[in-house]
């Protein structure tokens, strides 16, 4: 049961990413294609990594950890 839980929300995250993902590029193509859910996400992508490059060694041991938890 536990493994069947850790799979399913590998999968939600893997599909948050593609619809991230998605968002951004057409935003980029179509910068007003997103106005159906009022919303910024090359902005907020944008703020959040400026947010770790802002805090220094802190912000990248946070990066380091985030990403390593994606690929693991």
């Amino acid at each position: 049961m536990l493994e069947t839980t850790i799979r399913w929300i590998k999968q939600i995250t893997e599909l948050a990413f593609v619809v991230v993902a998605l968002g951004v590029i057409l935003q980029i193509l179509f910068p007003g294609a997103l106005v159906f859910i009022n919303a910024d996400v090359a902005g907020n992508l944008i703020g959040l990594i400026g947010k770790f490059s802002g805090a220094g060694l802190i912000g990248l041991i946070a990066i380091s950890v985030v990403v390593w938890l994606m690929r693991r």
